[in-house]
């Protein structure tokens, strides 16, 4: 039997695949209710201000002060692309499309950044990884094309499809900025400052574009949307990330990472008993080849190092 200590971090893991599975319900809701620039900066200056407690409380302000300029910059970069960029693509998603549909094309967000790192940094990929990947891309085409991957060369995808692609080239440049720009930093201080700084710039946006609908949200919305989006910011924001970034520092990234796999099935799951979303049958066929692919690329990961 696993003695406590080596299942928690299994168990948070299983945690976080399930927060971020719920997350694009959770989303879904909120945008019903309010403007989409608005929902997201509310659910990350709610992040922010966990994260930055959080921070202050483990790690004092010696960190912050420590950073360099080359850091500040390389903060202020993944912070445009992971969370202003990500969070308003993200919203502004899932006012066009299902929720569930929405949860397997998020399993897209590590291919580019591997093939990016192949051609890069000179990172190898193996076989194992290559048809991970094709598998994966496969599931999520055929989840986004209703069991027609070939209708996207003809232009069968709407402006929903299009909006959750583009998150997934926001994560790229996220995931890359980190791998040249924010080494050397811990990974509660790398969230915490990015998830700020994303919030300054969405507050920024939203008050741009939606000045008057952010103060009538603030004034007008439901209990329920608030509950919503506190999930959103304690859950799915702060509590997933440090739960995955514990697993990392446990469990080694390929094991973390392989948890990732299960998102779309929690994405699906929740939509359909909560949402009540009718899950298409190309829904579940791409979802299955989905978590077929991310598996064995992150097995294949494991495999060559």
């Amino acid at each position: 039997f696993m003695h406590t200590h080596s299942l928690r971090p299994h168990l948070q893991l299983l945690g976080m695949a399930l927060l971020w599975g719920a997350n694009w319900s959770w989303g879904r809701a909120v945008v019903q209710s309010m403007p989409p620039l608005t929902a997201a900066t509310l659910r990350f200056i709610l992040a922010a201000i966990l994260l930055v407690s959080w921070l202050l409380l483990k790690e004092g302000t010696r960190p912050l002060l420590r950073l360099t300029l080359r850091q500040w910059v390389g903060l202020a970069a993944a912070a445009a692309f992971g969370v202003c960029s990500y969070a308003v693509f993200f919203m502004q998603a899932l006012q066009y499309v299902p929720a569930g549909k929405a949860a397997t094309v998020v399993a897209l967000n590590p291919i580019p950044t591997l093939l990016l790192a192949a051609v890069l940094f000179k990172e190898r990929l193996n076989g194992g990884i290559i048809i991970g990947m094709a598998l994966a891309v496969f599931g999520a085409l055929t989840a986004i094309a209703r069991g027609n991957p070939l209708s996207i060369l003809a232009g069968g995808l709407g402006t929903g499809e299009y909006l959750l692609l583009t998150t997934v080239l926001c994560w790229t440049g996220y995931a890359l900025i980190g791998r040249v720009l924010l080494q050397g930093i811990s990974p509660l201080l790398t969230t915490a400052t990015t998830v700020a700084i994303g919030a300054l710039m969405l507050l920024f946006l939203s008050a741009l574009y939606e000045g008057g609908a952010f103060i009538h949200s603030l004034q007008h919305t439901p209990a329920l949307v608030w509950l919503l989006l506190a999930a959103m910011s304690f859950g799915a924001t702060m509590l997933a990330y440090l739960w995955y970034f514990d697993g990392i520092r446990q469990l080694g990234v390929g094991t973390a990472s392989a948890y990732m796999a299960l998102v779309p099935v929690f994405g699906i799951a929740i939509a359909t008993f909560w949402l009540h979303e009718p899950p298409h049958v190309s829904l579940l066929i791409g979802g299955a080849a989905v978590v077929a692919g991310m598996s064995l690329m992150n097995f294949a990961k494991r495999t060559k190092r």
